[in-house]
């Protein structure tokens, strides 16, 4: 009854799900180790939060070039302020308004972006505070480049003079007369009259959409595993029926073929009535017809001649 499954068909088809079944599985598992290694990384990025608010502040070459287990740490430069920007739609507490950008020049050469505090309106160069002039140390969190486009960072261009949608080195490498660290630095505490940015988790560290898709894929393939398994099944319950059926004798029923419509008869083959010797009814009509006129001719014949 099982001789089928030595078919070429069926070997294909065994094949086929002996490789599939294999490979979904794998597929997600892996997008379960993605998400995962999302959460580790968000639960360490919030105890690093946690840690680096009590742990003294390092020097920033330390710390640098900035990756997960560095961004968010508290460190210190030292140096003195250059040219200041703007960093229009920035929210806080709800609120509208943009971060005052200034860029240190360190005693390396190379200039840090250093995020003073926060203010509420549109971006107005007016309202910012001016730097402190003179050699300054600044103490703040360490963060990565922002990418246009990521985390809520604004992608639009076209802005005013003095003003930047990203803080990222390559962002501001066309505004700036020198060389740029590839990180930024938000103070712990603001200057006057503005508010403190608080610091940002690293990138890929929070249980964002990105890590809610990957749980999603998750289902997706092991769905796919089952479907698989559950098509090979339904295809060999339909072949063992047919077997069945087949050593009782028992064969799908044809369709009846459909009757075709009878041709028509030849014009010469027709009969056509009224035409003598075609039909026995013309005969009696001619017989009938002479029959009528002999009482006639008899009453001729019985009329005396005066």
């Amino acid at each position: 009854m099982y001789r089928f499954l030595l078919t070429p068909r069926w070997w294909g088809i065994n094949v086929f799900v002996l490789l599939a079944i294999p490979f979904c599985v794998f597929m997600g598992s892996w997008q379960l180790s993605r998400f995962e290694a999302r959460v580790d990384d968000h639960r360490s990025a919030k105890e690093q939060a946690e840690s680096a608010r009590t742990q003294a502040a390092r020097p920033l070459a330390e710390l640098l070039p900035v990756d997960k287990s560095t961004s968010g740490r508290r460190t210190t430069a030292t140096g003195h302020y250059g040219k200041q920007l703007l960093v229009p739609d920035r929210q806080l507490d709800g609120r509208d308004g943009y971060y005052v950008l200034t860029l240190l020049r360190t005693d390396g050469g190379k200039a840090l972006p250093v995020v003073r505090g926060w203010l509420p309106g549109d971006a107005d160069s007016a309202k910012a505070p001016k730097p402190p002039a003179g050699q300054v140390t600044v103490t703040g969190t360490l963060q990565a480049s922002e990418t246009p486009g990521d985390n809520g960072v604004s992608a639009r261009g076209g802005l005013p003079a003095g003003q930047t949608s990203a803080i990222s080195a390559a962002s501001l490498v066309n505004l700036v007369p020198y060389d740029l660290y590839d990180a930024w630095v938000t103070l712990d505490t603001a200057d006057a009259g503005m508010t403190a940015v608080p610091a940002t988790a690293a990138a890929d560290t929070g249980l964002d959409l990105k890590a809610f898709q990957n749980l999603g894929y998750t289902g997706e393939w092991f769905v796919f595993a089952g479907f698989v398994v559950f098509m090979w099944f339904r295809l060999l319950r339909r072949e063992v029926e047919f077997a069945r059926d087949a050593e009782l004798g028992i064969l799908p029923e044809e369709p009846a073929e459909s009757e075709r419509p009878r041709e028509s008869a030849e014009p010469g083959e027709s009969e056509r009535p009224g035409e003598p010797g075609e039909s026995g009814e013309s005969g009696e009509s001619g017989a009938g017809s002479a029959g009528r006129h002999e009482p006639r001719a008899q009453e001729d014949a019985s009329t005396p001649v005066r």
